[in-house]
């Protein structure tokens, strides 16, 4: 990573919770977020209101659970610079109905510059809903406060 420090940092691991929950997208307040090195871990509360006219949780909810997951997961080694998701490849599996998605994400493989990360979401009876992976690059936005990079309670 030329322009960043691999960490295994605590305090950048909650940091990077306060930039999940200050993203406007995260305002619902339905997903819960832990990272620690490597690996990140979200859990969304479903209800119908997420659903599609076929009466499942809509595939757009699942991939950001995805994407969410490995993002954090290889955010988790970069402690300097935000994080971008250059591709990401998603397969679903089956349908979720309400309850908790659990979304797990662990960082594969970093070189100098790019980051590998894989995710899974499970369904509340721990069924495998789908999988994703993408590749992640440090970006050349410094981590900041104004983002949302701070401790939360």
């Amino acid at each position: 990573m030329s322009r960043s420090t691999a960490v295994v940092d605590e305090e950048h691991w909650r940091r990077l919770r306060g930039v999940f929950h200050a993203s406007p997208t995260n305002a619902d307040g339905r997903t819960e977020i832990e990272i620690a090195g490597g690996r990140a871990t979200l859990t969304l509360d479903a209800d119908e209101s997420l659903f599609h006219a076929g009466g499942a949780v809509h595939g757009a909810h699942i991939f950001k659970l995805l994407d969410d997951a490995a993002f954090f997961a290889a955010s988790s080694v970069v402690r300097d610079f935000f994080v971008l998701t250059v591709g990401f490849q998603t397969n679903f599996m089956r349908p979720a109905g309400a309850g908790g998605l659990r979304a797990e994400g662990r960082l594969v493989r970093a070189s100098r510059r790019v980051l590998w990360a894989e995710s899974k979401v499970f369904s509340p009876a721990g069924a495998l809903v789908a999988t994703g992976s993408g590749t992640f690059l440090p970006s050349e936005i410094a981590l900041d406060p104004s983002m949302g990079y701070r401790e939360i309670p």
